[in-house]
């Protein structure tokens, strides 16, 4: 009997041993996509901008990496999320222009991961006229949304008004649904900010910020647009296009009922505040200086900046609130956190805002991602990696099979720096013509070191830039003495990036250039 209770616990302790030293299956990541609305990577102090200092964005790159080259396939709003729910460009996908309604029919990635057992949610702004598939839950704004007092869309189409401002509502929303999900499962969370969108309606706590801030003009501000027809054609300056009222608030009407009005809807604390700030100083300094000329535009820049990073200080604010919250549930150390904005945005160079060129400004977009244990602190990315490679990268991350039918591939190896084999072009299609800005529809590649476009439409033109020497791109080198290899050799990558793509509409026009 002493002999079969001393083989018994020889195996008991040997159970338990084994079990203890057998390594334990790393629990599936949780992800946060946090995104935002036309947030210049210029702003991020991450990114080197000296403009406004944003804490919150750089704590995740400072804990992960920053990508320094990430660029859109298409610079607008609606067609970016698009993109990201595809993992198809615009011309698939089938959603090229604002405005219009997302096919829900078509796959999303976020349908991948429900069926590997994620949780999945959007809040905040979507932008596509429609609910797509793939989310156990969605809290959405209508259309661009308002800035104070929104309503919001649940996932039965039902309208529901909230009170306050609307970056710190789509925060509380966040956190109530991380409160109430299924503990059990693993989540996928999309956190959709209008901020930094046009109007710019800053947080009533950060209006006058930075009112005692003299912003520097952008080198480009009084760009002549020399050897570029459409730039020279568009309608987006801060001189011309940037309205007094409706975009500074000089002299704003709080009380119209008739159009769109962003203040309809506001509460009487907040109309006295901005009505307060607006009316009282800056409509009084404005009527004080009588500006024309120059002088009037640089006026308009300065007023335009404070309004842009006043938003977007209440931006950054929320996104510490959401870092901290993951931090006081035990949730960091599992959960993968992105920041990235939709695009990239003008502020002041060319003497523009808004987005649309293939230009870097509006090209290159803020991307920065946290996944603790798997991507190391400080990791800096140069590579050029496309948005069209975020979903199968979430996939990848969530150990989820990518379909065959998406275009991007996932830059995961990059991130966890690895030698791996990597694209070296990042392919763009821009439509949306003429309204509102003017902006011709082009198509065109982004190397390491030149970025070459093909616009069409009311002017056929070529532009090339080496965007190494010439990051601004000032200096149209197309057609110029000694450029022939380059452009020979980059039409052939744009031809096979095309293809790729399957963008016949961008073949036809080429494959006409080329048969000339």
């Amino acid at each position: 009997m002493y002999r079969i209770l001393c083989l018994l616990s020889i195996l008991f302790t040997s159970v338990a041993f084994a079990q203890k030293a057998a390594p334990q299956e790393k629990r599936r990541p949780n992800v946060i996509f946090i995104l935002s609305d036309d947030h210049a990577y210029q702003a991020i102090s991450a990114y080197g901008s000296k403009l406004a200092q944003t804490p919150s964005i750089d704590r995740i790159a400072s804990q992960g990496a920053i990508l320094y080259n990430n660029v859109v396939t298409n610079s607008i709003c609606g067609p970016s999320r698009a993109v990201l729910l595809t993992g198809k460009h615009s011309h698939i996908n089938g959603y090229k222009l604002n405005e219009k309604q997302f096919d829900v029919n078509q796959p999303v990635f976020s349908e991948q991961l429900q069926q590997n057992g994620y949780q999945t949610a959007w809040i905040g702004k979507m932008h596509l006229g429609a609910l797509p598939n793939g989310f156990d839950y969605l809290n959405v704004l209508p259309g661009q949304g308002q800035y104070y007092n929104p309503d919001f869309i649940n996932s039965k189409n039902e309208k529901v008004k909230y009170t306050g401002y609307v970056t710190d509502i789509i925060t509380q929303l966040s956190e109530e649904w991380l409160n109430k999900r299924d503990t059990v499962k693993p989540f996928f969370l999309v956190v959709g900010h209008k901020a930094t969108h046009r109007e710019w309606l800053p947080a009533i706590e950060d209006l006058g910020y930075y009112d005692n801030v003299n912003f520097p003009l952008p080198p480009t501000f009084y760009d002549e647009y020399i050897g570029r027809i459409a730039a020279q054609k568009q309608d987006m300056t801060i001189d011309k296009t940037m309205r007094l009222k409706e975009d500074l608030k000089v002299h704003a009407d709080y009380d119209s009922e008739t159009g769109y009005n962003p203040y309809n809807g506001f509460t009487p604390e907040q109309k006295t505040a901005f009505y307060n700030y607006y009316e009282k100083k800056v409509s009084k300094e404005f009527d004080e200086k009588n500006l024309s000329g120059k002088a009037l535009v640089e006026w308009k820049y300065q007023r335009y900046m404070q309004d842009y990073l006043a938003t977007a200080r209440s931006l950054d604010r929320n996104i510490g609130k959401l870092l901290d919250y993951l931090d006081q549930h035990g949730l960091a150390e599992n959960t993968v956190v992105i920041y990235a904005s939709d695009q990239g945005f003008y502020l002041g160079e060319h003497g523009w805002f808004d987005k649309r060129f293939i230009y870097e400004q509006s090209l290159k977009t803020p991307f920065v991602i946290r996944y603790p244990g798997v991507i190391k602190p400080g990791t800096k990315v140069d590579a050029v990696v496309s948005n069209l490679d975020w979903a199968p990268t979430l996939l990848n991350v969530t150990g989820t099979s990518v379909p065959a039918q998406m275009q991007g591939q996932s830059f995961l190896p990059l991130l966890k720096g690895q030698k791996t084999s990597w694209k070296s072009a990042a392919y763009y299609h821009y439509y949306e013509y003429p309204m509102p800005h003017n902006v011709p529809p082009h198509f065109g590649i982004r190397t390491e070191q030149y970025t070459l476009a093909r616009f069409y439409g009311p002017d056929n033109a070529w532009e090339l830039y080496d965007i190494k020497k010439d990051p601004q791109n000032l200096n149209n080198l197309y057609g110029k003495k000694g450029y022939e290899k380059i452009i020979s050799t980059l039409k052939a990558q744009l031809k096979k990036e095309i293809v790729q793509a399957k963008d016949n509409e961008a073949l036809k026009i080429l494959d006409g250039d080329i048969n000339e």
